[in-house]
């Protein structure tokens, strides 16, 4: 904390002497979305009655020199109600009009709002922080886009092992399978187990008009995972200023990145549209984590007429990048770290050796001999290697293109209909081994020693071991419908239904044979002795498909009386699996093995208020019950087939308040609220034998955690040149009690099985339980922009399964990794041409300015990579941990053009 006030001190102190005043006269301001907060460029301010005005700039600025008087202005801007109010000018100075929010039409750029379920400033009672187009491209230097939301209240977000689209994101210290992540309303977690792969997503950013993160159970009214939050990005509106726009960037690693964004502007008050691409290549800063990506973008709307509008959106990112999957021992990484910082036992430094590459340390890669040609099979096609000097054990390749279509229609003044239909395919998988292979041991820990199996494998035509891709090929087609009734100017309703159908094929094939001819495999069933040695693109291990169906409704009801909103909602949801095993027949049959379950059901009910006490002070209150259904995996066996018995839903209990007050020249912001969030019956399931006999498993019931804290964020900006941002949360996340129970299994009928978690007081772990932001932000001349942002992150409890907690003995608390603070850097200058047509942008990012070595992720009481000694294996050291470092101070910079 010291280290981050001090520097934002220095760097403000040391800049704001630049600033220099002239006598000038005038009015000036900022214009903005009112609801996304996204500055709109090229927006017409206009002196009413006359031709004389200006536009804003590529920031949502403008200024108007003006003698001092009484003016009335207009404000316009295409998709957006105008405006127009009286300003007067004094002598010698400005009228700062502070920001000037426009309201979206009703059948315009709202439609995806109302989609999106976004929350509106000062009614809408849920916590929650806005970015805008103009702050995520200050600040996220093409990093993958949930980082940037690490500025943002009880946000944390990593990069993991540092490939490209490898990011997680925890919010209130729920990880992503808790979170929502939508685009455009879309939700993208995955069908099965709510995960998110950001790989898919890369370059979305650039055509990313602004991000909503609604912490808590948010109001969104799908049944979404939004437990410990909803993340919703809007993508670029197709109405935008006609213009062109090149990015250039380049950055450590080998970085480079080349992005081209085109905007036709609204053609004939009828149509627009948007396309762009990107292409993105680099080395990686972690060993061997190389990016090869491309990624497009495209958007267009029709006004069919003042009452009906439809908008088409296509996105996708077909990539491939080199992984570091696996975390280590941190004295792999650095020995002088882990005995300085750690006080390491001298034996555990004499068994764990020192990575030659230090903390760029990644295992999932190896040499191989340029004599070696054998090439790799992926996506129906064979393939050259990557590199031909050495081969990725982890590799992900995957394309998921996202297409939607919005109709938004307004029947009357008083009722609309807000329509989304989507699909979003998937073609792609993950490298790995199978089957026997030769390891290398001079690096802490194992790497394949890639020519050793090779020459293994060519001393007769079968492959002892190959690399293999896991395989994840998918559709999805949904449909999200609300209609909203404003029965009057007081009450408000909306009422939406939410249909999706998702099939997954998982199977593996191989990838390399790696000098051998062909892999001996017999476990399909459906083969004969003749088909048993298969070839490269072969499947081998297992092959399966999962279908997923999912119905849901909901109603809600708002109430606007004077200064207060209050707001209602019940929503149902109904899932139901499949799965079909294309290797194992089923019991006395030629027919493949197939599972179905019966529907599954869950729902929720939120409610909250707001109120405003003046045009400064806002406060807001919700509470909210949702019961969740279990994912897949909790519910089928996709080895046996075998279906749970009675699956059980998890429950979450929801309490936030908070105030905003904004002052009221607009210098000063804040936010501020408290939350309460339980989790109760947190599933483990378990195999049995049932009493009919057959294979099943029964869900072991009781485990409740809890989560509750403070979050605060806000801006203060004493003068034009000068803004101070902050942001924090101070939390309790921890399991609350021990957990017993029984259950029957059939295996053994005549006694009832116990089950014993103890957890009681054990703190939740992978994300830290207190955390502040602070930056500072100069404007010393015109064009230029230099922002300094610290990070303070304290009480990162390592991550750790509850359900391993089994032994009376063993209630040690999570290992606790050091706190830290981390400082990044974001310039920007804009050339001063003559011309309002042309906007040419330099810009640098430096990550991590001060190279701090610190841990980001953690695994407390590794089975893989812990050293124990003779300690047993409770342990719970930093030594019987593992970890991922955070990445090196790293750099991008580039140019960017806009026509």
């Amino acid at each position: 904390m010291k280290k981050i006030l001090l520097s934002l001190f220095t760097f403000s102190a040391l800049m704001l002497f630049i600033q220099a005043s002239f006598a000038q006269s005038g009015i000036k301001g900022t214009i903005e979305d009112s609801q996304t907060k996204e500055t709109l460029i090229g927006a017409n301010v206009v002196i009413s009655g006359t031709t004389e005005g200006t536009s804003t700039d590529m920031n949502g600025k403008f200024k108007l020199d003006k003698q001092p008087g009484t003016y009335a202005i207009t404000i316009t801007y295409t998709g957006y109600e105008p405006r127009s109010m009286d300003v007067t000018v004094g002598s010698g100075q400005y009228a700062d009009l502070g920001v000037i929010k426009l309201e979206a039409s009703a059948i315009g750029l709202a439609g995806v709002s109302i989609i999106a379920d976004r929350a509106r400033e000062r009614e809408t009672p849920v916590a929650f922080s806005n970015l805008n187009k103009q702050e995520i491209q200050e600040q996220l230097g093409s990093q993958d886009i949930p980082l940037v939301m690490n500025v943002t209240p009880n946000v944390y977000s990593t990069m993991q092992g540092g490939g490209a689209g490898d990011a997680r994101v925890n919010v209130r210290g729920f990880d992503q399978n808790n979170v929502a992540i939508m685009i455009n309303g879309v939700p993208i977690n995955d069908m099965e187990n709510g995960w998110v792969y950001w790989s898919n997503w890369d370059g979305v950013g650039d055509a990313t008009s602004s991000i909503q993160m609604q912490r808590g159970l948010s109001a969104v009214n799908l049944a979404t995972p939004s437990v410990g939050g909803t993340m919703n990005v809007i993508t670029n509106p197709a109405e935008q200023k006609a213009g062109l726009m090149y990015k250039q960037e380049f950055g450590t690693g080998n970085f480079i990145k080349s992005t081209v964004m085109a905007h036709t502007g609204l053609m004939d008050n009828k149509w627009a549209f948007s396309a762009g691409g990107v292409r993105k290549t680099g080395e990686g800063i972690i060993d061997k984590t190389w990016t090869d990506a491309w990624a497009y973008y495209f958007g267009a709307s029709w006004n069919i007429n003042s009452k009906n509008r439809l908008e088409l959106y296509a996105m996708g990112a077909p990539q491939m990048h080199g992984q570091n999957l696996y975390k280590q021992n941190i004295a792999a990484y650095s020995h002088s770290y882990a005995s300085s910082e750690f006080n390491y036992p001298q034996e555990a430094l004499d068994e764990i050796p020192e990575s030659q590459s230090g903390r760029l340390f990644n295992e999932n890669w190896g040499e191989v001999s340029y004599h070696y040609t054998g090439q790799q099979y992926w996506n129906g096609t064979i393939h050259s290697r990557h590199n031909p000097h050495y081969i990725n054990e982890r590799e992900n390749y995957y394309h998921k293109p996202l297409v939607n279509l919005n109709w938004y229609s307004q029947f009357s003044d008083k009722v609309s209909l807000f329509t989304t239909g989507y699909y979003s395919g998937g073609k792609g998988g993950g490298s790995g081994t199978y089957g026997s292979m030769k390891w290398d041991y001079t690096e802490p820990t194992r790497m394949v020693d890639w020519d050793a199996t090779i020459a293994n494998n060519t001393q007769s035509d079968t492959a002892f071991g190959v690399l293999r891709n896991s395989t994840n090929n998918q559709w999805t087609v949904g449909i999200i419908s609300k209609l909203r009734w404003n029965v009057n100017d007081k009450w408000k309703t909306s009422f939406g239904i939410d249909g999706r159908m998702a099939q997954i094929d998982h199977y593996r094939e191989i990838r390399d044979l790696l000098g051998g001819k062909f892999l001996y495999f017999n476990r399909n069933e459906f083969d004969t002795p003749s088909k048993y040695n298969k070839e490269l693109g072969d499947r081998i291990d297992y092959d399966f498909s999962n279908t997923v169906s999912w119905l849901g409704g909901y109603a809600q009801a708002e109430y606007n009386y004077g200064n207060v909103t209050f707001y209602g909602m019940g929503g149902y949801s109904m899932i139901k699996y499949t799965y079909t095993n294309h290797f194992v027949k089923a019991p006395d049959s030629e027919d493949e093995l197939t599972s179905e379950t019966d529907w599954i059901g869950g729902g929720q009910v939120k409610g909250g208020f707001s109120y405003r006490f003046t045009e400064t002070v806002s406060a807001f209150a919700n509470a909210g019950y949702v019961l969740k259904v279990p994912i897949f995996d909790a519910v089928i066996n996709d080895r046996d087939a075998t279906i749970a018995d009675d699956p059980k839903n998890e429950k979450f209990t929801s309490f936030e308040a908070g105030a905003t007050y904004t002052s009221i020249n607009q210098k000063f912001t804040t936010t501020g609220n408290v939350y309460y969030t339980t989790w109760t019956d947190r599933t483990n399931s378990v195999s049995v034998q049932l009493e009919d006999g057959s294979e099943g498993f029964v869900f072991l019931t009781g485990m409740a955690q809890r989560h509750y804290g403070f979050e605060l964020e806000g801006q203060y900006r004493p003068v034009e040149p000068l803004a101070f941002n902050f942001a924090g949360s101070i939390n309790d996340w921890r399991y609350t009690k021990d957990v017993s129970g029984t259950y029957k299994d059939y295996a053994n009928p005549e006694s009832e099985q116990e089950y014993n978690y103890y957890v009681d007081g054990l703190k939740v772990g992978d994300a830290p339980q207190t955390q502040v932001v602070l930056g500072v932000t100069i404007y010393p001349v015109k064009g230029l922009r230099a922002q300094l942002l610290g990070r303070f992150y304290a009480d990162h409890y390592a991550y750790w399964d509850p359900f391993t907690r089994t032994d009376e003995t063993d209630t040690e608390q999570v290992w606790k990794t050091p706190s830290y603070t981390v400082f990044d850097l974001h310039a920007s200058y804009d050339l001063p041409l003559r011309t309002d047509e042309v906007n040419v942008q330099f810009f640098v990012h430096v990550f991590n300015l001060f190279d701090e070595i610190y841990i980001q992720d953690a695994v407390d009481n590794s089975a893989y990579n812990g050293y124990y000694g003779e300690n047993d294996e409770y342990s719970h050291e930093p030594w019987t941990a593992e970890v991922f470092l955070g990445l090196p101070r790293n750099v991008n910079f580039g140019v960017m053009v806009n026509l």
